[in-house]
């Protein structure tokens, strides 16, 4: 990864920072955070998970589906380089996957089967109390020490926008909102797997027809998600708006 230029920066910041509004959507706020991350990287993809209540991770948002495989991978195996970053509540950058089948025994020869070279995982922290994780996958391996500092601080920022001060003052409990997000992102997968065999689709390419009909239609994403799983019959024609 080169280092992001001042004004890349400061535009994907005032983009992630545009998305935090009243009401605004959870879970396609991470997938369009890990999609931005990704972006940063000429090879890379991203996944990011969060812990539930009983402060087990659980996949959340992945630039494609390559990550959220890794990241499934990872939870059933219980093994790999964010399950690490959330345990410890440190980074861990700039690992070389072909040397690292004695640290991940299970992930490493996974990963490196699925093309990847390299990972790097950041902790999800509100101040001390880590909430989650975020993985990038890619082919370099090197990231610089400003490199790492941008990752972290848009992992940060992602945590910002799930603990709102809005939110917070209205005492709402972590866990309920944590909870809640979690909750999506089971439905927004059963709708990919549904509009994927109806369409014939990818499930990278069924997200994206669902998605772009929930903000072509001013709607949140896991409204239209549980639509499609609960209520199939009363949704439109992803494909003509």
């Amino acid at each position: 990864m080169t280092t992001v230029s001042a004004e890349r920066l400061a535009t994907l910041f005032v983009e992630v920072a545009d998305t935090l509004v009243d009401e605004f959507d959870v879970v396609e706020f991470l997938q369009m955070l890990t999609q931005h991350v990704a972006g940063l990287f000429d090879t890379g993809e991203v996944g990011l998970m969060l812990a539930d209540h009983r402060g087990r991770l659980t996949f959340m948002a992945a630039s494609d589906e390559s990550a959220r495989i890794l990241d499934l991978f990872q939870l059933q195996h219980d093994d790999g380089p964010c399950l690490d970053a959330f345990r410890t509540a440190r980074p861990v950058t700039n690992v070389n996957l072909a040397a690292a089948a004695d640290t991940w025994p299970q992930f490493a020869p996974r990963a490196t089967q699925a093309g990847f070279a390299s990972v790097h995982a950041f902790p999800l922290r509100l101040r001390k109390e880590v909430i989650g994780a975020m993985g990038v996958f890619g082919s370099a391996t090197e990231l610089s020490g400003t490199d790492t500092s941008i990752v972290q601080s848009l992992a940060d920022v992602a945590v910002i926008g799930l603990l709102q001060e809005r939110a917070i003052r209205r005492g709402e409990v972590l866990t309920g909102q944590l909870q809640g997000a979690l909750n999506s992102r089971i439905v927004i997968e059963q709708a990919k797997g549904v509009v994927a065999q109806a369409h014939g689709l990818s499930p990278d390419a069924a997200f994206t027809l669902i998605r772009d009909f929930a903000r072509k239609n001013n709607r949140r994403l896991s409204d239209v998600a549980a639509t499609i799983v609960t209520r199939l019959p009363d949704l439109p024609d992803l494909s003509a708006n």
